[in-house]
């Protein structure tokens, strides 16, 4: 089969081209894919960047059909269609360009983000992926909070220099004499990318041809992996929407705590110490109210049962644990109502309580287990009904 030639390598900012159908397969799996593709088309030349390098393919139309997803096997780029055109006829490509631009200002931020950690660190990039959902780049060192926020500055002021991103395709002895960065140990058809003054590096993706279209770049997150960091980042128009996103979202906080946006953050962090004060106090009045509780509860031969709105369920444990020695049967506590039914936790110290609660979750519509000592559930019974069976 021909190969595919690759409009994109030479001009980045192809957004519309017209190209000859050489193939229309149907898909073998297309009944098992989700994505609605169904049919493998090959063109004669595509501006469409196939899946590959860690960035996810383009999308967009061949004519009336939609280009979902792009995949290159041995240079044959097969654009996967939701319906098939006809081999022979000449068919204009559109692209999402919007789509594009994004990922060409992510791809050549992450490159700019790279070269600069490689020139002031030494660390090498060891893993890349560009999806829906973000940039990630793995280095093989650790970076600290300050050296990350020295790396962002500098890329960004390289933003606003608008310094030339160029493409070339050097020679093999030329290759051999130049120093790029690269995953891979590739000796020819090498294409480099190169941010004048500031990275060179081997890449197949688009990017764009100024560092000023790149727009601004962020680093959202540093993570320990494998020895190094993970970075997540954003660049362009994703960093402002992002930005956008977190800025709603700061209004709302700030909103709902009556203070500044700025100060927010301030004011989360005293509403958490004073929830965890009351938490405390909050505790303390329920310990001595099972201490209450348990101090009225009446000695009986037969069963003794509770029920109490105001308890929590480990306090309501320790209420049945105080009860299960003034009883002759069992300690039965119970929170709920009638319409939605009880939840429930029982113990006794002469009742074989797991054998006990399948007659009682039978009789009164419940479920529920545990150990012999001490049961949980609920029930779905009416409160009269609940006592009447323990009475």
């Amino acid at each position: 089969m021909d190969t595919t030639k690759k409009l994109y390598d030479t001009d980045s900012y192809l957004r519309e081209f017209t190209a000859k159908v050489l193939s229309c397969e149907p898909l073998a799996d297309a009944k098992k894919r989700r994505d609605g593709a169904a049919f493998g088309i090959v063109l004669d030349q595509t501006a469409f960047f196939p899946e590959g390098g860690g960035q996810t393919a383009d999308t967009g139309n061949l004519g009336n059909a939609v280009v979902i997803d792009v995949q290159e096997k041995d240079g044959v780029i097969v654009h996967y269609t939701d319906v098939p055109l006809e081999p022979g006829i000449a068919i204009q490509g559109l692209l999402n360009w919007e789509q594009r631009f994004r990922k060409m200002q992510n791809h050549t931020g992450e490159h700019l983000i790279s070269g600069i950690v490689h020139s002031q660190f030494g660390y090498d990039n060891v893993g890349f992926h560009l999806g829906t959902d973000g940039v990630t780049v793995d280095f093989n060192g650790v970076l600290t909070a300050a050296e990350l926020e020295f790396v962002e500055y500098i890329a960004n002021r390289v933003v606003g220099l608008n310094v030339p991103v160029t493409v070339s395709y050097p020679t093999p002895e030329e290759c051999a004499a130049m120093e790029y960065r690269s995953k891979l140990d590739l000796t020819e058809n090498v294409r480099i990318v190169t941010i004048e003054g500031w990275d060179v590096c081997a890449c197949c993706a688009p990017h764009v041809s100024q560092t000023g279209a790149v727009g601004g770049i962020k680093i959202l997150s540093c993570e320990s992996w494998k020895g190094g960091v993970r970075l997540r980042m954003l660049c362009g128009l994703d960093a402002l929407e992002d930005y956008h996103k977190r800025l709603e979202n700061t209004a709302r906080i700030s909103g709902l705590l009556s203070c500044k946006q700025l100060e927010a953050a301030d004011a989360v962090e005293r509403l958490l110490k004073n929830m965890a004060a009351e938490r405390e106090e909050t505790a303390k009045l329920r310990r001595a109210l099972v201490d209450t509780k348990a101090a009225a509860l009446a000695q009986t031969d037969g069963n003794l049962v509770i029920f109490d709105q105001m308890l929590d369920n480990n306090s309501l444990r320790n209420l049945v644990n105080a009860g299960v020695v003034r009883c002759g049967g069992v300690c039965a506590a119970f929170q709920g109502n009638d319409a939605d039914g009880y939840r429930y936790i029982i113990g006794s110290q002469s009742t074989a309580l797991r054998a006990w609660a399948k007659d009682f979750n039978s009789a009164l519509n419940g479920r529920g287990g545990g150990s012999d000592e001490m049961i949980q559930g609920t029930v779905k019974a009416s409160e009269a009904e609940i006592r009447a069976y323990l009475k």
